[in-house]
């Protein structure tokens, strides 16, 4: 579904993003985890079309990212870390809104069933603004799937909740896997581990680990996922230190 060569993002002479090569399937979750600054978001950002690349290559269900990004904007939709919801319209308005943005032929059907997936049938004529901060996450990401995307972004759609928001929304997404493809960022260790199909570890810029948790645990001789991350994080640090 994504396929990514040498992707680049430069401010003046920072490498926000240095030559990400990864590629994507199909109805996968993949999560993209690094601490602060690693590059995730900007990757985000410029997977989703919201800014360009520097330099490199990136096919979008086949559609060149640079070249076809009307087409690409018409299959994908993101969730941004900054809640992204109307708050002095209602929850039902809200929803009635963007279908109208994204002109959805069926928006009665699809707005139902948005209401069902996400349990939002107590809030529907509550302001936005007036939600608590899981109701919110909730209306964001049901914003995101109006118009049915094959790809998905989820910007740490969990940041800020409570335990049980959180696994309520953590069974929405797991709900979604197969029919549409998911990019998640999270600092959630466990958010990663309990959804991803595959994990991308990202630290300067660069992806410098890729695979299943098990398969990073495994590879960075762990008990446990979270130290695992750490290691992994501390080794190329140290790697990094020595080169210079």
């Amino acid at each position: 579904m994504i396929k990514i060569n040498n992707l680049t993002k430069k401010y003046k002479e920072k490498y926000a993003v240095n030559n990400l090569n990864l590629e994507i399937k199909s109805g996968e979750l993949f999560s993209l985890l690094g601490t602060n600054g690693a590059g995730k978001t900007t990757t985000i950002k410029m997977l989703s079309t919201l800014i360009l690349p520097t330099s490199g290559e990136v096919k979008i269900n086949n559609f060149d990212l640079t070249k076809d990004s009307a087409k690409i904007k018409e299959i994908i939709n993101i969730s941004p870390q900054e809640t992204a919801i109307a708050p002095n319209l209602t929850v039902i308005e809200n929803l009635y809104f963007m279908a109208g943005i994204y002109q959805i032929t069926n928006k009665e059907e699809k707005i139902n069933e948005l209401v069902k997936i996400f349990k939002l049938d107590d809030v529907l004529k509550q302001k936005a603004k007036t939600l608590s901060g899981g109701y919110q996450r909730k209306l964001s990401i049901a914003i995101s799937l109006i118009n049915s995307p094959k790809i998905l972004f989820l910007d740490e759609p969990t940041l800020g909740l409570d335990v049980i928001s959180r696994h309520d929304l953590w069974n929405i997404i797991e709900s979604l896997k197969g029919n549409t493809t998911i990019i998640l960022t999270t600092h959630y260790m466990e958010e990663a581990e309990a959804l991803s199909d595959r994990i991308g570890i990202m630290n300067k810029g660069k992806l410098i680990e890729l695979g299943t948790s098990k398969e990073l645990i495994k590879k960075a001789k762990t008990k446990n996922f979270e130290d695992a991350f750490i290691k992994i994080i501390e080794e190329d640090n140290n790697e990094n230190t020595n080169i210079c």
